[in-house]
Order: structure tokens, then C-alpha cells, then sequence
């Protein structure tokens, strides 16, 4: 047992993290993993919405736990484990169906940008605030961390939780939204916001050459004294100060900017790179046993409570 708040999130295998992942939200994870007692699950049924191939989710899948080992996250702090490993997701996700409105879920944001795409929106992205919901109330998690941008999914658990709670008796801890005000928006080689989606990404676990070659694509403006894209990424590895006597030693020199800040980001990422590949299998199903069988337990137990309060469990 522990005193400490409960957080939880998850994180969908979607491919090679890069930098602004590391920054926006990965790294958070371990700083916060000594704080709360930290739960993070591998979101292999909500990915199902974009992964559809069963090979591909199982090396995704893999890679993430390994991603997420290398960078720092300890399974003697931190819960780590496979959502699908753990069936009352699910389960307490049809439970929430039957309390819902289609209306109500007409409001997430995922399903207003697929209708104004004009895409075909399956039941599993229509109905996916109800599984988020089940993610988060199954633990009694206190606090999941979000950014400004995720608030929504928040509200959707507190006002389940709060719906369930009025129709069946107090069950679910209505969760709190952390937001991570000090998390930093990296841009991406062009100077949007580093996104895979607009290629522009330096990847985190990328060899040395990989990350020198992302970094000398960065897109310069030869008419200003400094490359500001350049130095946007570049405090994110030194302090403003540390990088005032550089950038005033090379001023248009923009070469000699760029490879500091590629052997800067080698020297963060080696030791992770390194860390990574020394991971086994073994130890990867281990992690995620041992995270799984705990994360069954108090899953389990929450059901068992959820079932007599909806009365199809003997109490």
C-alpha cells in the first residue's frame, strides 16, 4: 500500500518515437513515476482503431515497453502493463455504453474532426471516450496527466464517474486533470510542431547518424543572425545562458550550430540508445507480468464492485 495520489496513462504503439514525444510526454512519465503511484498501460485496443494488423501491433507493442524501459520508467515504481491483458477494460466500457447517449459522445473531438474529414467513423473511434473512461475510473486513478489539448477526455471520465455514482452509489473516484504547464511544444525540423505526420521529426532512439542528418535538414532563415529553430530545440538540452556564448561565437554560422546541438542531443540519447538495446525479451515479458498481474488485482476488484452495484453479481 501506498499515500500516494494514483496516476494513470496510457499510450498507444503507433510507431518510432522522436524527440517531441520524449519531451512532451515521456519524460514525464519518469519524472513523475516517484511522486504517484504510477500506472501507464500500453493502449493496444484503442491503436486497434489505426492498427489493424496483427504482426505489426506485436512488434509495436514490444518496441513501446522497450522504449519506455530505456528512457527510465522503473517497475518498482511505475505500473507498467498491456491494456488488452487486463479484460475488465472492456467489460466496464459496454457497462458505460449502457449509461451513455450517443449525443453526448457526438461532442469528442475525435469524431467532430472525422465528420467534418468526412471519414468513415467506426464504432470503436465513436465509442472510445467510454474506454478511455473505463482506463481511468477502473483504478480510482486521482490524477491522469494531459495536455491543454486533452482536457476533454478528463471531463468524459469525471462526469461517467459521476453519472455511475448518482444511478448505482458511490463506486468511482472522480479523476483530476494534471497539466504539465512547463511541457514544451518541440518543433520539428521545418519549424512546425515535430509531428510524423509532417515528416519532420528527429527520432529519439535514431543512431548518431540519423539524428546528425535530422538535424542538418533543419530548416534556417539566412537573414537572421541566429537559426531560431535551431535554438528552439536547443534549450531543451542547455540553459539560455549556456547557449548565449555559443550562438554569439557563431553568429550565421549556422553548420557549426547545428552540429552542437546534434552532439548535444547524441549525448542525451546514447546512453538510452545503449540502454535499449541491452533490453531483453525476457525482461520485457517480465515487465509486463509482473506489471499485468498487479494492474488484475485491482482491476479485478473494482469489477466485483461494479457488478453488485449493477446487480448481476450476488453482493
Amino acid at each position: 500500500m501506498t499515500d500516494k495520489k494514483r496516476l494513470i496513462s496510457g499510450v498507444k504503439p503507433t510507431g518510432r518515437p522522436h524527440l517531441g514525444n520524449y519531451f512532451g510526454a515521456m519524460k514525464q512519465f519518469v519524472d513523475l513515476q516517484s511522486e504517484y503511484d504510477t500506472f501507464v498501460f500500453i493502449a493496444d485496443y484503442h491503436a486497434l482503431n489505426f492498427i489493424q494488423d496483427a504482426s505489426e501491433m506485436r512488434k509495436l507493442s514490444r518496441e513501446l515497453v522497450l522504449d519506455y524501459m530505456a528512457i527510465g520508467l522503473d517497475q518498482k515504481k511505475c505500473t507498467l502493463f498491456k491494456q488488452s491483458d487486463i479484460q475488465e477494460h472492456t467489460e466496464l466500457a459496454w457497462i458505460f455504453d449502457t449509461i451513455t447517449t450517443m449525443p453526448y459522445l457526438m461532442r469528442a473531438h475525435a469524431y467532430k474532426d472525422a465528420e467534418a474529414k468526412d471519414k468513415e467513423i467506426s464504432v470503436g473511434t465513436f465509442n472510445y471516450p467510454m474506454l478511455m473512461a473505463a482506463d481511468i475510473l477502473l483504478y480510482d486513478a486521482e490524477v491522469v496527466p494531459v495536455g491543454h489539448d486533452q482536457k476533454q477526455h478528463i471531463e468524459y471520465a469525471r462526469d461517467t464517474a459521476e453519472k455511475f455514482n448518482r444511478i448505482f452509489g458511490d463506486t468511482f473516484t472522480l479523476p483530476e486533470a494534471l497539466i504539465l504547464e512547463d511541457v514544451a511544444t518541440v518543433p520539428g525540423t521545418d519549424g512546425q510542431k515535430m509531428s510524423k505526420s509532417y515528416k519532420n521529426t528527429i527520432p529519439l532512439f535514431g543512431t548518431n547518424a540519423e539524428i546528425t542528418d535530422a538535424v542538418m535538414s533543419i530548416v534556417t532563415d539566412s537573414g537572421g543572425e541566429r537559426p531560431e529553430h535551431v535554438y528552439a530545440i536547443h534549450k531543451l538540452f542547455r540553459s539560455e545562458d549556456e547557449l548565449k556564448d555559443l550562438y554569439a561565437a557563431n553568429v550565421r554560422n549556422y553548420k557549426a550550430l547545428k552540429e552542437a546541438l546534434a552532439g548535444d542531443i547524441e549525448k542525451m540519447v546514447a546512453p538510452m540508445r545503449e540502454r535499449r538495446a541491452s533490453i531483453s525479451d525476457a525482461e520485457v515479458c517480465e515487465v509486463l507480468q509482473e506489471g499485468g498481474e498487479r494492474a488484475k488485482e485491482i482491476a479485478s476488484t473494482k469489477m466485483r464492485e461494479v457488478k453488485e452495484k449493477i446487480g448481476v453479481m450476488e453482493s
